[in-house]
């Protein structure tokens, strides 16, 4: 059968269905060592690698607030009284070029843009990476110096006036954080939507990403915030949690930032090395081999499901002639899902509305380690995902 169409931009869709209940979110064409839960809490042990200068007297082109947060609001209530609006960009630090557009975003609408390095301990899993989670502190002033440099009329109505980087006792100042599902403490919770996909995976990892973003939210008080597709589940989770509790800002999806050869963008693809790094565009080949079955008309989520598994298992066989047979990678999940909630669709996608296809993999160690580097490799868990496209108007079906 043959489906004849007109399309609408995958970020319109996206856009579309968020903000169907709340103009909340907008999109723009353009992430191993356990937590402690005792008494022995040391807040600075995860803290990032910062100078210790106080606002007033910081060596940058814009201002660093660390601990203080009523010298924060302080400056913010300055903003405010001036008329000018704040976009906040939240960050684990390790930026790249992905967290630059968001920033270079938030500068196309507001005044001022706030940026957060917060290596936040609550949405890492008990077993998971934060110890060694990429500190670049230096390497990140630079990029944002950088930035803004360029971010000057007429390329940008704002420019980076603030950064925000708390230590752990600033944003969780009871308790000592926990990722245990039964962990004290106060949290913010966002079901059932927190509990699919990448929730199912990393059972307390958006109950740590709605926690800390609350808290960032009620600490800047920004206009708008500004958030990576990438982590399109996340997106979809804080436009929730904002309407939900009546968060006087606005979200901002902004498209994902890729390499040259497709892959995502991600603080965490430095842990790949050479050789992974060569295989690890096989999961945005597998969820672009399905988005083609949409394309061309084939709407079953088996026909999409099995196009991005056949993907797969044909580059695998194909890494022994590359020489790259040293490299393994599990499949995680393949998902089509509606925009709104990411409930998996079960039989057909509705042309009219849409989906979002989305994946994760782990890339495994190297079975021949041949580098120091190689040697300690751990698992690195990718994920991915593509809109497919709604469909304005759908003719009838031609056999």
């Amino acid at each position: 059968m043959v489906m004849m169409f007109s399309l609408v931009s995958p970020l319109q869709t996206l856009r579309s269905r968020l903000g169907a209940h709340a103009r909340t979110c907008q999109l723009y064409p353009f992430q191993r060592a356990s937590i402690s839960t005792s008494t022995s809490y040391r807040p600075d042990k995860h803290r990032a690698a910062t100078p210790s200068n106080s606002p007033d007297t910081s060596p940058y082109p814009f201002r660093i607030f660390r601990d203080d947060i009523s010298s924060l609001r302080k400056y913010r209530g300055e903003i405010t009284h001036n008329g000018r609006a704040v976009g906040l960009v939240p960050t684990m630090g390790a930026l790249h070029e992905g967290h630059l557009a968001l920033i270079r975003a938030a500068a196309a609408e507001n005044s001022d843009v706030f940026v957060s390095i917060f290596v936040n301990p609550t949405q890492f899993g008990p077993t998971e990476d934060l110890a060694t989670y990429p500190r670049t502190w230096d390497d990140d002033m630079e990029k944002l110096i950088a930035l803004n440099n360029k971010l000057t009329f007429p390329n940008g109505l704002g420019r980076i006036s603030a950064v925000f980087a708390p230590g752990v006792r600033t944003i969780y100042p009871t308790l000592p954080p926990s990722s245990d599902i039964d962990g004290a403490g106060s949290f913010v919770t966002i079901t059932p939507l927190a509990n699919r996909l990448e929730g199912a995976a990393r059972p307390t990892f958006f109950r740590g990403v709605a926690t800390v973003c609350t808290k960032l939210f009620n600490i800047i008080q920004p206009e708008r915030v500004y958030f990576g597709q990438k982590d399109v589940q996340q997106s979809v989770l804080i436009n929730r949690m904002v309407r939900d509790f009546h968060i006087p800002t606005e979200v901002r999806v902004v498209a994902t930032t890729r390499e040259e050869d497709g892959l995502a963008m991600s603080s965490r693809n430095v842990y790949l090395g050479e050789r992974r790094r060569q295989v690890a565009p096989i999961l945005h080949g597998a969820l672009r081999a399905a988005e083609k079955e949409y394309d061309e008309g084939r709407l079953s989520r088996t026909e999409m499901f099995g196009a991005a598994i056949h993907f797969l298992e044909t580059e695998r066989l194909k890494l022994t002639d590359r020489g790259l047979d040293a490299v393994e990678f599990e499949l995680d999940y393949i998902s089509v899902a509606d925009v709104e909630e990411m409930n998996e669709i079960k039989d057909e996608v509705d042309p009219r509305r849409g989906a979002i296809i989305s994946g994760a993999l782990k890339m495994l160690p190297i079975k021949d380690p041949q580098t120091e580097e190689e040697r300690a490799q751990k698992p690195v868990r990718l994920i991915d995902n593509i809109i497919l496209t709604p469909v304005i108007n759908v003719d009838n079906f031609q056999h």
